[in-house]
């Protein structure tokens, strides 16, 4: 339900459009991110896709007015979607705020304005409003310059929901070869330092946990293959490059494999050689089996996993955060600030993270109708 003091803005034909949707689409809500970054461009680009918009109900959730500021800023506007031609949630902001957002040039304004955007979202979303957020960039440090203390979105998400269990995937179809990439990272913002003293038994627990369950739930794959890296070099090489496998992280893959008999664990790979059949299956460039291969990926840091992610996949991977009760998706890049308003931001993410989170509130609802009550 819209509450009396914002408003959605609709067309008429949009509207008749939205009245046609809203039972059979999933109905997502797009908070713009950090408006002073490529977010709006990516959006109403996105938008105008017509494989994006087919499958889905999307609201904008943002200021109409700095939405409209840059569909007049960019230079083409027929590529664009048309803000008066779309679902939007108009947010306002106080004149101080909205005064001082600048596109290109990001501030403690247009961080303030991110997370706003963001809390709308999600409060209307753990209402029943939406079936899934998809979420523009913001830029952390902006956050932090505005008084809101959070590592990155995705932590924001799983605190407003009441989740502790959580997790950071991202996920790829190659346009290739239709083969779909799915990584899940065991840390995620964290320095390299502090990577060995936070991995622990129990935090490799609770990620390959929700791991399994958001293959299970979100992609209905029941008895997955899942492919763990090492954490050192060469898997450690029997202690001589690092001791953490021998200690204690084949004992607890022994241990996980006991306990989930109906999953193939495979690990721990040299992180070097991990990635190598996934990107063969990524480009088609050579003839990989399916027992190469594995339904998931779990790397033990960030750019262990993100690096060959983006390599292969920088403008089709999607951030999705498992563990949580409602679908969120992200594009998998940044504000990107310094090429805001050029018209040259690359929108094939944003348009994978909508069409993905369709899918995955899609099968979501038709694994829940198929279980037994």
């Amino acid at each position: 339900m819209i509450l009396p003091n914002k408003s959605v803005i609709l067309s008429m034909t949009q509207k008749a459009t939205f009245l046609k949707n809203t039972k059979k689409c999933p109905h997502l809500a797009i908070p713009i991110g950090d408006p002073s970054g490529i977010g709006i461009e990516i959006i109403l680009k996105a938008l105008k896709d017509p494989s994006v918009t087919e499958n889905c109900q999307g609201t904008i959730i943002g200021s109409k007015s700095l939405l409209t500021q840059t569909y007049q800023k960019l230079p083409d506007r027929s590529i664009l979607a048309d803000p008066e031609d779309l679902n939007i949630l108009d947010i306002p902001l106080e004149s101080g705020t909205l005064n001082n957002i600048f596109l290109g040039k990001g501030n403690a304004a247009s961080g303030e304005a991110s997370f706003i955007y963001l809390q709308e979202a999600i409060s209307r979303t753990l209402m029943g409003e939406f079936q899934g957020i998809v979420t523009a960039p913001i830029a952390k440090q902006l956050w932090k310059i505005a008084g809101y203390d959070y590592p990155g979105q995705t932590e924001v998400l799983a605190n407003r929901a009441g989740v502790k269990e959580y997790g950071m995937m991202f996920v790829g179809q190659s346009p290739y070869t239709g083969w779909m990439l799915r990584t899940l990272l065991a840390t995620t913002h964290i320095p390299l330092a502090k990577v060995s003293s936070t991995l622990t038994s129990e935090l490799m627990s609770l990620k390959l946990h929700i791991l399994i369950e958001s293959l299970n739930n979100d992609f209905g794959i029941k008895n997955p293959k899942i492919i763990i890296s090492g954490l050192n070099p060469h898997s450690g090489e029997n202690g001589q490059l690092g001791t953490e496998e021998q200690e204690w992280l084949e004992p607890w893959l022994k241990e996980k494999q006991a306990q989930y008999p109906e999953i193939t664990l495979k690990g721990f790979i040299p992180p070097d050689t991990m990635w190598v059949k996934p990107a063969q299956a990524w480009y088609g460039n050579c003839e990989v089996s399916s027992e190469e291969l594995a339904d998931a990926y779990l790397a033990l840091y960030h750019d262990q996993g993100l690096i060959p992610v983006k390599l292969m996949a920088f403008d089709q991977a999607v951030n999705t955060t498992i563990g949580l009760p409602f679908i969120r998706t992200s594009p998998d890049h940044g504000t990107a600030f310094d090429i805001a308003g050029k018209g040259i931001a690359n929108a094939n993410s944003m348009k994978s993270a909508l069409k993905l989170a369709s899918e995955l509130v899609l099968k979501k609802n038709n694994i829940k109708k198929n279980q037994p009550a």
